[in-house]
């Protein structure tokens, strides 16, 4: 059984554009070290409970990810992984109807999670970790966000020329693999490897990134950068990333991944509503 599928989708929800409006993605960390929501929803009947919570919302989709990606994360082996993602998939089958989404950069945890029923990986890695990923991910017809991302920081270069570089190397591995480009989304990797005028640049310049061809997703939810700019904790942050994400939706994002999925789906709309003018 897979999981339902809203009417707003087509391809089986393994396209992430075109719809005509902004997709919101909700978080749903199954982790004890996620740097906002680490250890809150780590057990299955909390994680089924957000997740439902986060669709009756309006998410468009879930992106579940059973590994932290945040800065110094310890990393887990792909059993544990896909132990923690396992019973929350079983348990959802049939009791949402969007896409699901699963975070992970191992070829072995994405091809568990498909068989599952999930439709779309999210590497933050853009196969540049895992190159088999890109073979299970033809191999199953899903869809597939290519993030940006950088082992470290480099404030002396220009980031979209290096997102640019990168992004088109996950491209050609995507191609060679026989993934359809109409599956493909784009990151530009907010927070990741970068500094925070980086970041600001990722955001403001991203029409440098749409000008590839591809949906882009931008996820700057609760992000330190919004710490650096005005002194807050993770769970404050909700003003900055509606600020960050409706500065990216402007510059033409098509997706925006979010923790507060109400606030965003409002802020989306209201944000299309001004883009249609």
């Amino acid at each position: 059984m897979e999981f339902l599928t809203q009417s707003i989708f087509d391809e089986g929800g393994r396209r992430l554009g075109g719809y005509g409006r902004t997709l919101v993605m909700g978080i749903l960390n199954v982790t004890p070290d996620s740097f906002s929501d680490g250890g809150r929803f780590d057990s299955a009947e909390r994680a089924v409970t957000h997740a439902l919570r986060m669709v009756g919302e309006g998410a468009d989709i879930l992106d579940i990810g059973a590994e932290s990606t945040r800065p110094g994360h310890q990393q887990v082996e792909a059993d544990l992984e896909i132990a923690r993602l396992r019973p929350v998939l079983e348990a959802l089958k049939g009791h949402v109807n969007c896409p699901i989404s699963v975070d992970t950069t191992k070829a072995t945890v994405a091809e568990a999670a498909l068989k599952v029923g999930v439709t779309i990986i999210n590497d933050v890695w853009g196969f540049q970790k895992d190159r088999a990923l890109a073979d299970v991910v033809a191999a199953y017809d899903a869809g597939v966000v290519l993030m940006h991302n950088r082992e470290e920081i480099d404030p002396l270069i220009d980031i979209m020329d290096d997102m640019v570089r990168f992004l088109e190397v996950s491209l050609a591995i995507a191609v060679k693999a026989g993934i359809p480009t109409a599956s493909i989304s784009l990151d530009p990797g907010i927070g990741f490897g970068k500094t925070l005028e980086q970041n600001l640049a990722a955001i403001a310049q991203l029409d440098r990134l749409k000008a590839l061809g591809f949906p882009v997703l931008v996820g700057a939810s609760r992000k330190s950068m919004i710490g650096k700019i005005i002194a807050s904790t993770t769970d404050e942050r909700l003003p900055g990333t509606l600020a960050l994400h409706t500065a990216a939706m402007l510059r033409g994002a098509d997706i925006i991944r979010v923790h507060d999925v109400k606030e965003a789906v409002q802020a989306a709309r209201v944000t299309d509503r001004l883009k249609d003018i």
